[in-house]
């Protein structure tokens, strides 16, 4: 391990610089488990006015990168923190690292992050003289599924975990994505291209957005939407305001999600009321094909599940891909474990998060989570130890017409310092005060000149937030959260 002391900032790869830090320690190192494994990790500590406690770092896509923002933005509120480039090096959608690599994929879906926990739990320990006083992990998408991998497996390892839009039903999230995009780009003529995508949100907008009481440009509460896609069905020519009878079918592929030759869900799809601009990359992308969900489907099939470069997705059988993902990968790459007594034993809390405009990975994925975790667990005692709290309006882990900045992953808070997830995240570990809501703002600018547009609360699931009917609807204080 190389160790250093680093003041002011920080010039990291691909050669981006990093300032405005306090002075800290820097601790760089590798982790070679099997022969085929070379785990880069670094741990950061401030020099001074450290708050004795650990925030671990997590990854998105395929990672391949250790996640410096996070560890500035956590040095910055003074924790010791850590991260990991999951085992391998590469871009976030490229998974050819994983061919013919079994190890490696290992150490992607679960070794990686649990070793560097451990390395940076020792070099905490020795750099300050005493180990921290508690471990917390804050971490979305596939940072989430890391997050609920450590729950479940390692479950000593932290003990507050905030899991954003978990990517934890891997396989199942990149099977569905074979069914969906045969039906959605099988055939050409049922592509929906970008400029199309405006049409559609007015009229799910219009279906829905005052079911609450408050027009504002996003669905509150999507499950009591039921928009129908053929309300959109061209009746005098193909134009940017309609949709022909093949994309009409595959809007609805959209919203209802993948599903295997006898018709049972694979994962369920996305939400309705922010197809424009929440889809236009990840989804529709600049021409069929061309989505970036649609390059994840094929990396995971081509280099992990079938070892077949050649793979196409529009040739591919869905019952066998899904079958085939399961049997291979599923073990060490989901994170769908409802068992989490161990986690509950050591006295862990977990926060779920989802922004219901996820144009990445399903919202209704995490509520079935939250869900099986209850029946197994038993409901009073999930209360104890789990909540989740969806997010109207928040595209994936961040962003989209919702109030979506509510201190997670170093996000701005809506009321300042100590008012976000993580002080009620350590509220809860720490003093055993569950939150019963979140504030969460919609900010105009970035940095010092950002202006407060809009604040609601996040409820906890199933509660949502209503207006209470006087006041300005941009202000929190003026809704409450109530039961459905």
């Amino acid at each position: 391990m190389a160790l250093r002391v680093t003041t002011g900032g920080v010039v990291i790869p691909p050669e981006t610089s990093l300032t405005g830090l306090p002075a800290f320690c820097r601790v760089a190192g590798e982790i070679r488990p099997t022969a085929d494994s070379v785990i880069k990790f670094e741990v950061w500590m401030p020099e001074t006015n450290w708050n004795e406690r650990f925030l671990g770092v997590g990854n998105g896509g395929f990672a391949g990168t250790i996640g410096y923002g996070g560890l500035a933005a956590n040095l910055r509120r003074g924790f010791a923190t850590a991260g990991t480039d999951a085992g391998h090096e590469g871009d976030a959608e490229d998974a050819s690292w994983a061919y013919q690599h079994p190890e490696k994929i290992k150490d992607f879906g679960w070794r990686a992050l649990h070793l560097t926990t451990d390395r940076a739990k020792k070099v905490i320990a020795a750099f300050y003289g005493r180990s921290a006083r508690q471990s917390y992990f804050d971490s979305c998408s596939d940072g989430g599924r890391e997050a609920l991998m450590e729950a479940q497996r390692f479950p000593e390892d932290y003990d507050g975990i905030l899991a954003g839009a978990p990517a934890n039903n891997w396989t199942g999230l990149l099977s569905s994505g074979v069914d969906v995009t045969q039906v959605t780009a099988g055939d050409p003529a049922g592509y929906i291209s970008n400029m199309k995508l405006p049409a559609i949100t007015r009229a799910t907008l219009a279906a829905c957005d005052a079911q609450d009481g408050v027009k504002d440009g996003f669905i509150n509460d999507p499950a009591e939407c039921h928009f129908d896609p053929k309300v959109l069905l061209c009746k005098s020519g193909d134009s940017l305001d309609c949709l022909t009878a093949p994309q009409v079918r595959s809007l609805a592929k959209f919203y209802q999600g993948g599903t295997n030759s006898h018709g049972e869900s694979i994962m369920s799809g996305y939400a309705m009321g922010d197809e424009w601009p929440g889809w236009k990359d990840w989804v529709i992308g600049h021409g069929p094909g061309s989505g970036s969900g649609l390059g994840y489907v094929q990396n995971f099939f081509r280099y992990m599940v079938y070892d077949d470069p050649k793979w196409n997705v529009l040739a591919a059988n869905v019952d066998d891909a899904w079958q085939q993902a399961n049997d291979k990968m599923a073990a060490d790459l989901n994170a769908t474990n409802a068992d989490l007594s161990g986690f509950a034993a050591h006295g862990g809390k977990l926060i779920l998060y989802h922004g219901w405009d996820d144009p990445a990975i399903s919202p209704w994925s995490t509520i079935a989570y939250y869900k099986s975790v209850r029946k197994q667990m038993g409901a009073e005692k999930a209360d104890g130890f789990v909540q989740l709290y969806m997010v109207p309006g928040m595209e994936h882990c961040v962003g989209g017409p919702g109030a979506a900045s509510f201190g997670q992953l170093g996000l701005p808070e809506a009321s300042g310092p100590g008012s976000g997830i993580l002080p009620v995240l350590e509220e809860w570990v720490e003093k055993g005060t569950p939150a019963k809501e979140i504030v969460a703002a919609k900010f105009d600018g970035t940095g010092k000149t950002a202006t407060t547009k809009m604040t609601r609360p996040l409820c906890p699931y199933p509660q949502v937030a209503a207006y209470k009917g006087t006041g300005s609807t941009d202000d929190a204080a003026n809704f409450v959260c109530r039961q459905k």
